[in-house]
């Protein structure tokens, strides 16, 4: 069997039986060395050499923490919940209802402005949701649905529009790859090669929102309001800090390109002016280290798993046997491409680690095919998004699972990958396979 099928296969089945998803990928890529030809030297040593190439964001998301805590403390999550409160105690008058959609349209519009307007990717989501999960849970509306609507905000706008993120995505490494692997791109407009399967995207998290789960789900109330500190006394002072230091962290992220100098400085402002004392400093850092101390070390332990599947070599075998069992028919040959996509971008856990490996192979079969340089783009870029949602490992169900699970209650496997899963690859797959047969 091929190593990358077994490796991410035993990955998503030790994870589905609730395997600690760190424990998942540890033996996955243990698994997928082996049979790799790597022997169990070669394998460890491929999977350390990985492990720097997560630290990064695992720091990112632990300073993320700390100043979300300090968030907390400062009573802005207090003065959020009861503005919403307010309105959901007059749901017998209809206000319930009108404020379950206008939280859902917050957190997409938040989530797309993420890619594109203001480019802070995940970074939002532990300031913006803890706060909220009161409120969430007082509606009793389902996490599930609100993990879709954040994945669909963190994966449809940098695979359809050219912008921020999606100006990396699609014109610096997709055209780009694609054009280096001998196809001419001059001309073609990425927004119409990617537009079918963005609408696939669109229609899954229609059928999540307005199907899957409309429904109620009750959780502990007590729970929320021991993790969001609702006891918590606020001032206009302290919510000015806090509004101070959201927008500091914001825009020194951007003006360095560096989540952990931008969560360092909003702390540093809490600390400085009294809202956070400097007794509670250490305590509050550790807390908030702790919340998103699991986060990272899957992304750690997400990069090792990638660096063991590329030393294998066994993705270029895994997309030249696709090859042969293609023949010269485009419809297989595109279907057996998004797969084999989908298979590599699961186990990486990254559509723009994907991209750099797979068009290499997948566009001069492409041409072989047939097929026209529009399909060939459209199909390599969904092959590349595919897995984004729905993978273990992938940050657009982790970073939802951060802000989600703020109190223990949401699942990342069961409640993020899963719904993200079903209701976004498999639309995707569907999509971008009319999509290739149509350009």
């Amino acid at each position: 069997m091929n190593a990358v099928i077994a490796a991410v296969g035993i990955m998503l089945a030790l994870s589905l039986c609730r395997v600690h998803v760190v424990v998942a990928l540890i033996v996955g890529a243990l698994a997928g060395g082996l049979l790799g030809g790597l022997g169990v030297e070669g394998t460890l040593q491929a999977f350390n050499q990985g492990l720097g190439g997560g630290a990064t964001v695992a720091l990112s998301y632990a300073l993320l923490g700390a100043f979300a805590v300090a968030i907390a403390k400062s009573g802005l999550a207090h003065a959020l919940a009861d503005k919403a409160l307010a309105l959901v105690d007059k749901q017998q008058a209809g206000a319930g209802g009108v404020l379950k959609w206008l939280l859902i349209a917050l957190l997409l519009v938040v989530a797309i402005s993420s890619q594109n307007l203001v480019p802070i990717h995940i970074a939002f989501i532990p300031l913006l949701v803890p706060p909220l999960l009161y409120v969430l849970s007082k509606l009793q509306l389902d996490r599930r649905l609100i993990a879709c609507v954040l994945t669909f905000g963190l994966i449809t706008p940098y695979m359809f529009l050219p912008v921020g993120f999606g100006g990396i995505f699609l014109n610096e490494i997709l055209l780009a790859n694609v054009a280096k692997s001998g196809v001419d791109v001059t001309g073609i407009s990425i927004t119409q090669a990617m537009a079918i399967p963005a609408l696939g995207m669109l229609f899954g998290l229609l059928v999540a929102v307005l199907f899957s789960y409309r429904g109620k789900r009750v959780y502990d109330l007590e729970k929320v309001a021991q993790a969001e500190r609702v006891d918590v006394q606020y001032n206009p002072l302290s919510l000015l800090v806090a509004g101070l230091a959201i927008a500091a962290a914001f825009v020194v992220q951007l003006w360095l390109d560096s989540m952990i100098i931008g969560a360092l400085v909003g702390f540093v402002i809490f600390s400085v002016s009294g809202v956070v004392r400097w007794k509670e400093a250490d305590d509050l850092f550790t807390e908030g280290m702790k919340m998103m101390a699991m986060i990272g070390f899957i992304m750690i332990a997400a990069a090792g798993f990638a660096e063991v599947m590329k030393t294998t070599g066994e993705v270029k075998a895994l997309v030249d046997s696709s090859a042969e069992l293609i023949g010269h028919n485009k419809a297989v040959g595109a279907l057996l491409m998004l797969l084999v996509g989908l298979l590599v971008t699961m186990g990486i856990g990254s559509s723009f680690s994907t991209i750099p490996i797979i068009a290499a192979i997948f566009v001069p079969l492409g041409v072989q095919l047939g097929f026209s340089p529009l399909a060939i783009v459209c199909i390599v870029g969904t092959a590349g998004a595919l897995g984004d949602a729905g993978s273990p490992a992938s940050d657009s169900t982790l970073g939802p699972t951060s802000g989600l699970n703020a109190d223990g209650q949401h699942n990342h496997i069961w409640d993020s990958v899963v719904p993200t899963f079903l209701h976004y690859n498999l639309p995707l797959l569907a999509f971008g396979w009319a999509a290739a047969m149509l350009l």
